[in-house]
């Protein structure tokens, strides 16, 4: 299975994006601001680099319940997919929903269930999955 998330709205405080299954529309991505290459990753306020991950679906410590992990992001840990709406929800994780506004998404939890029944019949029969995040 190939996720593609597409950042499309690079504010200081906020990102947004689009994210697509195997190339078709799936919801909306909100995460932390983006840093230039040159500045330092801030904890909890920065978005993971651009890039190619391979996703698993682990148990969360945090949420209590399995959850969407992407692996070997160089300089972040335990960066989940999981629900939100805005930038006080996340701390480098990737939050999606249905709906798009100006700083925030909607939808959240309809919009993670969708795509978490997705992930996980896609690890039931073996299929590898990778998320590549683009601007």
């Amino acid at each position: 299975m190939n996720l593609t998330l597409t950042r499309d709205q690079l504010d200081d405080d906020v990102t947004i994006g689009r994210l697509q299954v195997d190339g078709a529309a799936e919801c909306f991505t909100l995460e932390d601001s983006v840093r230039p290459d040159d500045e330092p990753k801030v904890y909890g306020e920065t978005a993971i680099p651009y890039g190619a991950y391979a996703v698993d679906i682990t148990m969360s410590p945090r949420f209590k319940r399995p959850l969407p992990l992407l692996l070997n992001v160089a300089g972040f840990g335990g960066v989940r997919i999981h629900p939100g709406n805005d930038a006080g929800d996340t701390e480098g994780c990737i939050l999606v929903g249905q709906v798009r506004e100006q700083k925030r998404i909607g939808k959240s939890q309809l919009a993670f269930d969708a795509l978490f029944a997705k992930l996980e019949a896609a690890k039931r029969r073996g299929e590898r999955i990778t998320l590549v995040i683009t601007s």
